[in-house]
C-alpha cells in the first residue's frame, strides 16, 4: 500500500462518490475505480457498498478508514521531525487561508518564500473563515478574517477598515434606499454589516438583498449601478476616488476586519513554519 492509496481512500469516504473523487483528484472515474479495487483486494474486505447516491462504508471499511487515518498522521509526524532536525529548510508546510487574502496577497507572499526555500512543500487550503476555524488542527498555519481562533497563538496582521459603495450618491437629507449587494463570506462579517445598518437605518434602507459568490462579482455589480455594496479598504483599490462611498463607523470608531494569523503552540519548531510566519508578519497589507 502507498501513501497515495491511503489518501485515496479518506477522499472517498468524505466526497462519497467515486465522480466526485476523481474530479477531486484530478484522475479519471475508471482509475479510481481500479485503485479501489487493488486496495479492496489488499486488504481482503469490501471496504465501500455503493448504492445510487453515495459510497458507504460496511464494518471492515470503517476500520480500514480509520487504519488510513493513522497512517496518515504518523507520515506527516515523521515529515515534520525530519524537517526539523535537517539544517537545510524543507519538508512541507501546509496553510490554510481565507479566499479574499489568498486572493490578494497570498500569491506574492508565497511567491517569495518558495523562491527563497524552494524544497519546502506547500499545501494550501482556501475558503471561509469560519469552516477553517472548524479545521484548524489539520493545518500548520491558519490566515483568517473575523475574530481570533481560540486556543491557538494569534498575531493580528491588519484591520481592514469597512465602506459602502454606491453609483449614486449618499444623501445628507434624506434615507436613501437602494437594494444591497452581499458577496459569500462568514457569519462575523454579515453581522458586522446587519449591526451598522441597523444602527444607521434613518440614513440608508436596503430594500432587497442580492446576494453573489464572489467578491469580485460583488464589486462588479455595484459599478454596473445594481445596487451597493460593502466592501474592505483592502479590496477597494482606487473605488474611493472613483465612487460615492462611506466609511462604516460606529460610536466614532471604524468597523473593521481584523486579518490574523493562527498556529499551535511549538508549531514554529519547524523551521519552514517559523520561516513563512516570519515573511507574513513582516509584510505590510494596507
Amino acid at each position: 500500500m502507498k501513501i497515495d492509496d491511503y489518501e485515496l481512500l479518506i477522499r472517498l469516504n468524505e466526497i462519497g462518490t467515486i465522480r466526485g473523487t476523481a474530479k477531486a483528484v484530478l484522475i479519471s472515474q475508471p482509475a479510481v475505480t481500479q485503485r479501489l479495487k487493488y486496495i479492496e483486494e489488499y486488504f481482503g474486505e469490501k471496504i465501500f457498498i455503493r448504492t445510487s447516491k453515495s459510497l458507504l462504508l460496511t464494518p471492515s471499511g470503517e476500520i480500514i478508514i480509520n487504519h488510513a487515518k493513522k497512517v496518515l498522521e504518523q507520515e506527516a509526524a515523521l515529515k515534520d521531525k525530519l524537517s526539523q532536525s535537517s539544517e537545510e529548510v524543507q519538508g512541507t508546510l501546509s496553510i490554510a487561508c481565507s479566499s479574499l487574502i489568498s486572493q490578494r496577497f497570498l500569491p506574492a507572499i508565497l511567491g517569495e518564500f518558495t523562491q527563497k526555500f524552494p524544497k519546502v512543500t506547500v499545501d494550501l487550503v482556501t475558503g471561509i473563515s469560519e469552516d477553517i476555524k472548524s479545521q484548524h488542527k489539520d493545518y500548520h498555519v491558519c490566515i483568517i478574517r473575523g475574530e481570533k481562533l481560540k486556543g491557538s497563538t494569534c498575531e493580528r496582521l491588519f484591520d481592514d477598515p469597512l465602506y459602502i459603495f454606491d453609483t449614486e450618491e449618499f444623501p445628507s437629507d434624506s434615507v436613501k434606499e437602494r437594494p444591497l449587494i452581499s458577496f459569500k463570506s462568514d457569519d462575523s462579517m454579515h453581522e458586522l454589516v446587519d449591526h451598522w445598518l441597523y444602527h444607521h437605518q434613518h440614513e440608508i434602507k436596503p430594500i432587497k438583498t442580492i446576494r453573489v459568490d464572489q467578491i469580485e462579482t460583488c464589486k462588479q455589480f455595484m459599478k454596473q449601478g445594481i445596487g451597493m455594496a460593502v466592501l474592505p479598504e483592502s479590496v477597494s483599490d482606487s473605488m474611493k476616488e472613483d465612487y460615492p462611498n462611506i466609511p462604516l463607523t460606529l460610536n466614532g470608531d471604524a468597523v473593521t476586519r481584523d486579518t490574523w494569523v493562527c498556529y499551535q503552540e511549538g508549531i514554529r519548531k519547524l523551521p519552514q513554519v517559523d520561516e513563512f510566519i516570519n515573511i507574513l508578519t513582516s509584510k505590510s497589507f494596507v
